[in-house]
């Protein structure tokens, strides 16, 4: 009999289609709601995304899992709410819920204590507190979507589980150590990521939207040309990236595309028919890695008037031949396309955020004309040393990019994208604090739409009283001032779009964000976790704000 391994995982949701995603041990067929499809084999792992279609606007329904007509899910005696598919209606309150950087930890002490109690605590899991709140509530108050913006999974820093089968196959003496190598490691690091129980009920009934950010690489990701010679230097790493991608493609990916998506999708189609597919992905994922252009992971949805664009900020980015964009050619003219006005509400996601603190923004433009010699060779040496050193890897190290979606940003809020929006506002992670900033342009900018950063991390990998001193500190105006006369040396003027905080200060909890969308209206709240109890941790508000 075929078991379940991993899953159910909600992944796409609109008014009438959703997908399921499973991995089981052996190969079967799986069956959700009357629809079923025939797993997929990848060395050794069997998976299925079942695509269901013909739903009906604004329902509720239960289901259940089907292996070979064997019910695996729910599971015998289960603790945990029916699993259920909620359709969008376009006509009322839809609740997306955000954040990144998650650690996979159990969750109790020392895990559940900071840094600067235990070297190794990371606090409390706020997507964990959030499922347990779920448990306690009605569905009306259930978030509808979970966007995860990077760091699902820390190939550089692996779970305790993942550590040990780690050195049930390998010598952690050797290079890569205590990271993950290769796809089989992946396979386990994901595992334990989504294998809790109390987060395995919570993946099964609301949607998620993923995407990836460095550390389901590795640290700094394609922060530069010198960055990635490095990598591709070392013996391990051809290995690492391949399953890198193979299993960013079968974990994460496919969920994001739509029921129609996969059915044009040629590769997953192929995917689908071969005995093992192991070896068509190992080339499909080396090719992602070399070759930028081509490969696109950016992708777009619409929940009733609200458009959500989702950038790639890290497998998109070309660092080669002495060219700096976060986004390729190509997949630039894709988010043009798609981030037009005629919206009430438009999302443009990134994981790394693009307006940092003043003093930061600064400082990576800086350091980027620094590495590129404006102050020569050896300057230039002694820059992208502090490139990798403090992570100076933003929008505003990339900033030609920068004001390319500085430019699209005022164009749509000035309506010459059809009608301007009512709110933009830009999700991001990756910094390990949050905030809520509103941005403006000048006057004569004409721009009609509210604009805001809106940036929610750790979700679970809190940072220790030195590093939140810094981050607080980059935020004050005497530091901000300090670096924007360092960029004049170079030639990096103040940018024509001003943003300030919306609050005294940024937060450095294990938090979790969400905005709340009912047609003109957009509100946004952030929520931190509380140790209430290491079995039962409690979420409270820290900002709600009305955006539009």
């Amino acid at each position: 009999m075929a078991k379940l391994i991993l899953g159910p995982l909600l992944r796409y949701v609109d008014e009438t289609d959703a997908t399921i995603w499973v991995e089981t041990d052996t190969s079967c067929e799986v069956e959700v709601l009357g629809h079923r499809s025939r797993t997929f084999h990848v060395e050794g792992h069997h998976y299925a995304v079942v695509c269901i279609t013909g739903l009906k606007p604004a329902h509720t329904y239960l289901y259940t899992v089907l292996l070979d007509t064997q019910l695996v899910w729910p599971e015998l005696d289960s603790a945990f709410p029916p699993s259920v598919i909620r359709t969008i209606d376009p006509g009322q309150t839809v609740r997306l819920v955000f954040g990144s950087c998650r650690v996979t930890l159990p969750h109790e002490p020392p895990y559940t204590l900071s840094k600067d109690e235990d070297e190794r605590g990371r606090e409390v899991d706020a997507l964990y507190a959030l499922a347990l709140r779920m448990r306690r509530e009605p569905q009306a108050n259930w978030p509808h979507v979970l966007l995860f913006l990077g760091d699902q999974i820390y190939a550089d820093e692996v779970s305790p589980s993942t550590g040990e089968f780690i050195r049930s196959r390998r010598k952690p003496e050797c290079p890569p150590g205590l990271e993950v190598a290769d796809f089989e490691e992946y396979t386990h690091l994901y595992l334990d990521a989504w294998g809790d129980p109390v987060l395995r009920w919570l993946l099964s009934t609301v949607s998620t939207l993923m995407i990836f950010d460095d550390h389901d690489m590795h640290d700094d990701w394609n922060i530069s040309e010198a960055w990635v010679a490095t990598m591709r230097s070392k013996p391990w790493w051809d290995e690492r990236i391949v399953g890198g991608f193979m299993s960013y493609w079968i974990y994460q990916h496919l969920g994001n595309l739509s029921p129609t998506d996969l059915e044009e999708d040629t590769q997953f189609k192929r995917v689908q028919k071969m005995d093992d597919g192991g070896e068509f992905l190992r080339a499909f994922a080396l090719r992602a890695d070399r070759e930028v252009q081509g490969s696109q992971w950016s992708y777009c949805r619409d929940f009733g008037t609200t458009r959500l664009v989702v950038l790639d900020a890290r497998a998109g980015r070309v660092v080669s031949g002495g060219r700096r964009q976060m986004i390729d050619e190509e997949e630039w003219r894709w988010v043009e396309r798609q981030a037009t006005g005629d919206c009430d509400h438009l999302l443009i996601a990134t994981s790394v955020p693009f307006l940092l603190a003043p003093a930061i923004h600064y400082l990576e433009a800086w350091n980027e004309a620094v590495c590129a010699g404006v102050w020569g060779d050896a300057a230039a040496k002694q820059g992208e040393r502090l490139r990798q050193a403090v992570d100076l890897e933003h929008w505003a190290a990339f900033e030609k990019s920068f004001h390319r979606l500085k430019e699209l940003l005022r164009a749509v809020g000035a309506g010459e994208r059809g009608r301007a929006p009512r709110s933009i506002v830009i999700l991001s992670g990756d910094v390990h604090h949050a905030y809520l900033a509103q941005a403006a342009f000048k006057p004569e900018a004409a721009v009609q739409s509210a604009i805001y950063q809106a940036v929610c991390s750790p979700v679970r990998n809190s940072l220790d009283v030195k590093e939140r001193y810094g981050f607080r500190t980059a935020w004050s105006k005497p530091v901000e001032l300090i670096a924007q006369a360092l960029a004049l040396t170079v030639g990096i003027k103040r940018p024509d779009v001003r943003w300030h905080l919306l609050h005294d200060r940024p937060w450095f909890h294990n938090q979790i964000a969400s905005v709340e969308l009912s047609g003109p209206k957009a509100q946004f709240r952030l929520e931190k976790a509380l140790p209430v109890h290491a079995s039962d941790p409690r979420l409270e508000v820290l900002i709600d704000h009305r955006l539009a």
